[in-house]
């Protein structure tokens, strides 16, 4: 009798063991993803990536959580895959507790596109290089001519951003030429003349010169009295008339 009851009291110890593993067990082998949301934060304002684009890299990479044990799913590694792509600015991905996986991204901004030799691309508002995109209609300044990526993301960048933030000259250069020794020239959207900025040294000076020039003279002068005005020689607005 005594033996009848060791070998119950064993099955039974075996039987809450095991039922203590599935327990253990469940969350992670048996509790699978559902769902995968994206969200682009702002894909108005920015059409570049949809959601399609996100799961094919998931899926290319092997790492499409939606079938998947949750504790198997690995966000990092889903972050720094999405953060390879050149329209993505930041990839934050977490597991939910009804057992998605959300993947919030926001993306670039660009303040120039840049037409060279090669081809076109956009210059994001960090001063990283990000390729063009046709969905994206938004009028940006357009810089053209001998322009390498470095002078591109650094001069070039730094000059946009000036023309960004100033209230008078946001809406007046609608394009940037960059002829042989990085000489500027600019092209506003009032008159046809051409405005030969020279290299980008001390360029606030000469655009605050060139504000006055605007506001004082060019109204009494006559928008179309001149071809070309030149602010290469220091405190000088050289102008030659058509």
């Amino acid at each position: 009798m005594k033996r009848i009851l060791s070998i119950a009291v064993a099955v039974m110890l075996l039987g809450c063991l095991a039922l203590v593993l599935f327990i253990k067990q469940e969350p992670g082998e048996k509790n699978l993803c559902l769902q995968l949301i994206v969200v682009i934060r702002d894909s108005v304002d920015r059409p570049f990536l949809q959601e399609r684009e996100i799961v094919s890299m998931l899926k290319n990479a092997r790492l499409y959580p939606v079938g998947r044990p949750v504790s198997r799913i690995n966000t990092d590694s889903i972050e720094k895959v999405i953060a390879k792509n050149e329209l993505v600015a930041t990839a934050n991905a977490y597991k939910t507790s009804s057992g998605n996986v959300k993947i919030e991204i926001t993306q670039k901004m660009p303040v120039l596109r840049v037409f060279d030799n090669k081809g076109s691309y956009y210059v994001d508002d960090l001063g990283r290089v990000m390729p063009a995109d046709y969905r994206y209609a938004t009028r940006l300044p357009v810089a053209s001519g001998k322009i390498e990526k470095s002078f591109a993301t650094t001069e070039l960048f730094r000059f946009v951003l000036f023309l960004q933030k100033n209230k008078f000259w946001n809406h007046q250069i609608e394009q940037i030429y960059v002829h042989s020794e990085k000489e500027v020239e600019l092209v506003p959207r009032v008159s046809n003349c051409r405005i030969l900025l020279g290299s980008f040294d001390d360029f606030s000076e000469k655009m605050e010169h060139l504000q006055l020039f605007y506001e004082q003279a060019m109204p009494k002068l006559g928008w179309e009295k001149y071809e070309i005005i030149n602010l290469k020689y220091k405190n000088q607005i050289v102008c030659t008339k058509k």
